[in-house]
């Protein structure tokens, strides 16, 4: 596993009302948005406002350690990538919480938690590329 971090995903209870805080409170600009979930560009990651119970419903949240409120992405280059993160994450003693699969947005995606229990995703997207920095771009399929 790269020593990166692509997207950082705060799970909100009212998502406008994130979103408000962070577009017109901030003065941030959202680059997409949807019915669960907005996410910013910022430099070299993205940040993911995710509404709190699709958020559940996505890591199967019955698994999750209790408290734990926010996940960090790894993002990879390819399909094949998360495979192979996901088993050495495994084989290092992390605990599976949702096997990969592939989702309706086009990639393919799992999670674990570390042994404090922080939830960590590890995605492959192709219509986010991957710089050689390891930075994520958002970008719209």
């Amino acid at each position: 596993m790269k020593q990166r971090v692509a997207v950082i995903t705060l799970p909100v209870q009212d998502l406008q009302a994130a979103k408000k805080f962070y577009c017109d409170g901030l003065g941030w600009s959202a680059v997409f948005e949807n019915d669960e979930v907005v996410f910013f560009q910022l430099n070299g990651l993205v940040l993911g406002l995710f509404l709190k119970p699709s958020f559940e419903k996505d890591i199967q949240a019955a698994s999750v350690p209790h408290g734990r409120t926010v996940a960090l992405a790894h993002n990879v280059e390819t399909r094949d990538e998360v495979d192979v993160v996901m088993a050495e994450a495994i084989a290092a003693g992390a605990t599976l919480l949702k096997a990969p699969v592939a989702p309706g947005w086009g990639g393919y995606a799992g999670y674990f938690a570390d042994k404090d229990g922080h939830v960590w995703e590890v995605a492959y997207n192709p219509a986010w590329p991957i710089s050689p920095e390891g930075y994520a771009t958002f970008r719209l399929p």
